[in-house]
């Protein structure tokens, strides 16, 4: 089977390097011609275009930072909805409106292809390792005709039901993380200002009720000083705006949303778009005149678990 990847960035390179390294025939196609190269080194094909590489898949993958971008990709003249054809599958990786997803879907149909959205999550960590979680929407038996393709990118996958499902789980678990990592900021702040060792407090919180994901992983690139999450202000933007989208759609009040947008907005104006999104916990340390440097902890994240093949949970 031939699977094309577009967007090989942050996520989306990782993600395609693991079909490669599973003998996966892949063709590639990125703005960036140093990552087309690098994947060419690697045994990929590179493809000119969107439409050509369509043309030459039998599964098609997109990994791109915004639904803008990812209509541009599908929908320009170069694009893949003027090269896909009858059965071929296009999956949706990218952090995403769950309305595009399915309005692009319907374009599709007239072709005769099928859709899915598959948002991963986890951090590019795990997208490197093989070890992300994988959230899939769409038909049942399309979803277990790409499993074993699936199944090379990440471990923990989840058939979330109807296209755009999956999609709307992902803006929510990214809503919570970035509730947490502000929450997060806050709270190890006060056990500086309170001469609390901070090597202790981040083992308080990990064997405590207030432990979460993030905490495991943000803060010790927030103690290192790093702040090295492979994840930006602008991008943590745009999912938390598609979070408040999905409220107001569904008539529901935006009251912690519409708090983080502002500390965000503030953070992107203080540190720069493609600042690390951790920094928003530098904001606070500025405001209170502390730092949050302890010892023994790394400057960027580094998955130890051991590559299994994915299955679904």
């Amino acid at each position: 089977m031939k699977v094309g990847f577009i967007g090989l960035g942050n996520v989306g390179g990782k993600l395609a390097n693991s079909l490669l390294k599973n003998g996966i025939n892949l063709s590639v196609k990125d703005l960036d011609l140093k990552l087309m190269s690098s994947f060419k080194d690697a045994g990929a094909f590179v493809s000119k275009s969107p439409k050509e590489l369509a043309e030459n898949s039998d599964i098609i993958i997109t990994c791109l930072p915004s639904p803008e971008s990812c209509s541009e990709v599908m929908e320009s003249d170069d694009g893949v909805i003027n090269g896909i054809s009858k059965n071929k599958i296009w999956i949706e990786m990218s952090t995403t409106d769950s309305n595009e997803v399915i309005r692009i879907s319907e374009l599709l149909k007239i072709k005769g292809a099928i859709s899915l959205d598959a948002p991963v999550s986890g951090g590019c960590h795990r997208a490197e390792t093989g070890n992300i979680s994988i959230f899939v929407g769409g038909e049942r038996n399309t979803f277990e005709k790409v499993l074993p393709i699936l199944s090379f990118m990440g471990k923990n996958i989840i058939h979330t039901g109807s296209l755009g499902t999956a999609s709307i789980l992902k803006v929510i678990t990214n809503f919570l993380a970035t509730t947490h990592l502000v929450a997060l900021g806050e709270a190890l702040v006060l056990a500086k200002k309170t001469n609390i060792n901070l090597n202790t407090a981040y083992k308080a919180i990990k064997i405590s009720s207030g432990n979460s994901f993030v905490h495991e992983t943000e803060s010790q690139v927030i103690l290192n000083g790093s702040y090295n999450i492979n994840f930006t202000m602008d991008l943590v933007l745009k999912d938390i705006n598609l979070f408040n989208h999905l409220l107001l759609k569904n008539d529901i009040p935006s009251e912690i949303t519409t708090l983080l947008i502002k500390i965000f907005n503030d953070g992107k104006k203080k540190f720069g778009s493609k600042a690390w999104s951790s920094m928003i916990v530098k904001r606070l340390e500025d405001i209170c005149n502390v730092n949050l440097r302890a010892s023994g902890f790394p400057s960027e994240l580094i998955d130890n678990d051991p590559q299994v093949k994915g299955f679904e949970v």
